[in-house]
């Protein structure tokens, strides 16, 4: 698999599927790739973790969770060693769980929430982490205690992101509303709120690209928004078919220049956010997707529903995109 060179119009519209993975008994409710190694974990409503090599397209182990369930789940900064939510029995259970995917062992638990996790990201520089729950909260932990380490109650869905650097981290809450912490301080508050003008949809997911300078938001009415990251400026949107009770996940490529998004319809888009045009629109093959990452370091992207698929670039493909381009720009 090639590293990441820099992307362009032409290497985006070549990606196509280069591994299916169609094992899973239900729906995959979440994907994470590792920043350093070429590592991707998943969860499923089959109460399985699955642990892949990406360079390879190979299965290393899958580990199973009957009694907590598994999903919402994220890597720590070791390649070994995950985050994962339950799914059942939230009320009186450890709602996070700290495991060893290496010797399937539970390092610690995390009690706090009584509804289900929606949210979950490590951050970037140290050992603490965030979570968001349908309980109204967000809650602030370290890997090392077990105690919760600060916690915000707020109306509506929370949704929680670190910004690359780690040094920011942005909570959207009922009504649009992103508000941005300082992640040594933040119980002096936040210190800038952006509002998505007119859209009032629930914001589902946030992502800061890789540069700390925009924020992709993704609302459960399948709206996407790329902000500036400073100054909450909307950079620009677009709407995709809705899919009800599914939410879909949108991504920035690891250099920050295009979004890749599953729509409602079965479709996948990438945009150019500079030039804010549609570069590429394909058939995902596998139906809504409701879960899509591109990998921090790889010209690959994997996208989930019952299946999960590893997308690259197809290098025929790409030759014969070059040499149109090249014809055209001879003419």
């Amino acid at each position: 698999m090639s590293a990441l060179a820099e992307l362009d119009d032409e290497t985006v519209r070549s990606m196509a599927v280069g591994a299916i993975f169609d094992d899973f008994v239900g729906k995959i409710s979440c994907l994470d790739f590792h920043r350093t190694e070429d590592l991707l974990i998943t969860s499923c409503e089959d109460d399985s973790i699955r642990f892949y090599n990406i360079t390879n397209a190979m299965l290393l182990k899958t580990t199973y969770h009957k009694k907590h369930g598994a999903d919402r789940v994220c890597f720590t900064h070791h390649p070994n060693s995950i985050l994962c939510s339950s799914r059942y029995d939230l009320e009186s259970t450890e709602s996070l769980r700290y495991l060893s995917m290496y010797d399937n062992r539970c390092l610690r638990y995390f009690k706090g929430h009584k509804e289900r996790v929606v949210s979950l990201c490590m951050s970037p520089i140290n050992d603490s982490f965030m979570s968001g729950s349908l309980d109204h909260s967000v809650r602030l932990w370290d890997l090392r205690v077990n105690a919760c380490q600060g916690i915000m109650r707020l109306r509506g869905r929370p949704t929680v992101a670190y910004d690359q650097q780690g040094l920011v981290f942005a909570v959207a809450m009922e009504g649009g509303a992103i508000k941005l912490f300082d992640s040594r301080s933040y119980d002096k508050g936040p210190f800038d709120t952006f509002l998505v003008g007119g859209d009032t949809a629930e914001v589902c997911d946030i992502k800061f690209s890789n540069d700390g300078k925009s924020m992709l938001l993704t609302t459960t009415n399948n709206n996407i928004y790329v902000l500036d990251a400073y100054g909450g400026e909307k950079r620009c949107g677009f709407s995709l078919e809705p899919s009800p009770n599914l939410a879909s996940e949108a991504t920035f490529t690891p250099d920050g220049q295009y979004v890749v998004s599953g729509s409602g319809d079965g479709t996948l888009h990438a945009w150019n956010i500079n030039k804010r045009n549609e570069v590429a629109c394909w058939n995902s093959y596998i139906g809504v997707v409701t879960c899509l990452r591109w990998a921090p370091r790889r010209a690959m992207f994997a996208t989930a529903s019952t299946v999960l698929t590893f997308w690259i670039p197809n290098q025929s493909k790409l030759n014969e995109e070059r040499s149109t381009a090249e014809v055209g720009h001879g003419g």
